[in-house]
């Protein structure tokens, strides 16, 4: 509810500029993409999720409605702030516990609902603020009171109803937690996976970029909520498939096709013409999403040991944060320098290329013994 109004807030009523909000946005993710690799590595330490769990949705859920309070620019950033680092303290625990709550042969499912959920809140998000200030005649700082609601029920129930998993120390590797960040501890078969989603992640820039083509192919400005609510709604109702078609079909084909994809779709955006085009290919893009948003952290788990998992999701969340920045600098440079079709044709080039790494990645057989050196 607050995400798509806070650029026009910042803007439209505290007079901020485009830089001081890039600023904000930039700065934000970055403590996040931080965060996340030291919240995974002492999970690991301590063998217990769940408290960092409820720390970092409880600072969002705290601080997010007190963006409605604020006078200036830069009290939004300090609160935006706040906010990624409850996002930064949650993600790599939050992650390792799901896989660590569910059979090993339905993770990718798990993953894949999780993400579609996250998209169905996308979707369903913009559309309630949009009907109170629509119908309701609510200010946007209303909106950004009433947005506490939903914070506070998600944080009752992660108290009352979400379970830690109890965590058995290895014998051979027992109290030395201190290492579980190193290396050597994840294996060469984590950080060739890790380079390949670094790779791609380097072609795939902020999805803004493909808004901004879709207003070139002659979408109207009013029509681009609906053109990102159609993506979010696709994302939510294939994300379950796609993660449970990787328990069958197996990760590496899952996350190659869907990496295919995006190359075809950003292939597509560089030879579109016409309005219409657009809007199939944002269809297309959910496909991509739903084929891989849950399956390449279902891949984390199976390629890391039990014990190993939050340091193992901090360091792949690190690796997506820290690469996206200049994935849309490249993208941006290109765009403005050269054209809009050269930039989607870098982004799909990046893509067959990561396609073809991951082909080298060797997947963790799923047999007794493979599973319990996994678990």
């Amino acid at each position: 509810m607050i995400y798509p109004l806070l650029p026009l807030f910042l803007s439209s009523v505290l007079g901020a500029s485009a830089s001081f909000i890039g600023v904000i946005e930039g700065a934000a993710e970055t403590v996040a993409a931080l965060l996340k690799l030291a919240s995974g590595w002492w999970s690991d330490r301590v063998r217990k999720r769940k408290p960092l769990v409820v720390l970092g949705y409880g600072v969002a859920s705290f601080v997010r409605p007190f963006t409605a309070m604020a006078q200036s620019a830069t009290q939004v950033l300090a609160i935006r702030l706040a906010d990624r680092v409850g996002k930064g303290i949650r993600t790599s625990p939050r992650d390792a516990l799901l896989a660590d709550s569910v059979d090993p042969s339905m993770r990718g499912k798990s993953f894949g609902f999780h993400a579609a959920a996250d998209n169905a809140g996308a979707v369903l998000g913009p559309l309630a603020a949009f009907a109170l200030l629509r119908w309701m005649h609510l200010s946007l700082r209303g909106v950004f009171w009433l947005a506490a609601i939903p914070g506070i029920i998600a944080f009752i129930v992660l108290v009352a109803a979400v379970r830690d998993v109890e965590h058995v120390p290895e014998s051979h590797n027992d109290g030395k937690a201190e290492g579980l960040m190193a290396a050597s501890s994840l294996g060469g078969r984590f950080w060739a996976y890790l380079t390949v989603v670094l790779l791609f992640t380097l072609g795939n820039s902020t999805d803004a970029f493909l808004l901004l083509r879709a207003n070139q192919l002659g979408v109207a400005v009013a029509l681009a909520p609906i053109l990102w609510a159609l993506l979010n709604f696709i994302k939510a109702a294939l994300g379950t498939w796609g993660g449970g078609l990787s328990d069958r079909l197996g990760r590496k084909p899952l996350i190659i096709s869907g990496w295919l994809v995006y190359a075809a779709v950003y292939f597509g955006f560089a030879r579109a013409t016409a309005a219409w085009h657009a809007w199939a290919l944002f269809a297309a893009y959910g496909l991509f999403y739903a084929m891989t948003e849950g399956t390449e952290k279902a891949f984390v788990a199976d390629l890391v040991p039990r014990l190993r998992r939050g340091a193992a999701y901090g360091w792949y969340n690190l690796a997506i944060g820290l690469g996206v920045l200049p994935a849309s600098l490249i993208f941006s440079a290109i765009w403005d320098r050269s054209s809009s079709q050269a930039a989607f044709l870098f982004g799909a080039s990046l893509a067959l290329l990561a396609a073809v790494g991951m082909t080298l990645v060797r997947p963790v057989l799923r047999n007794s013994d493979q599973l319990r050196n996994a678990e």
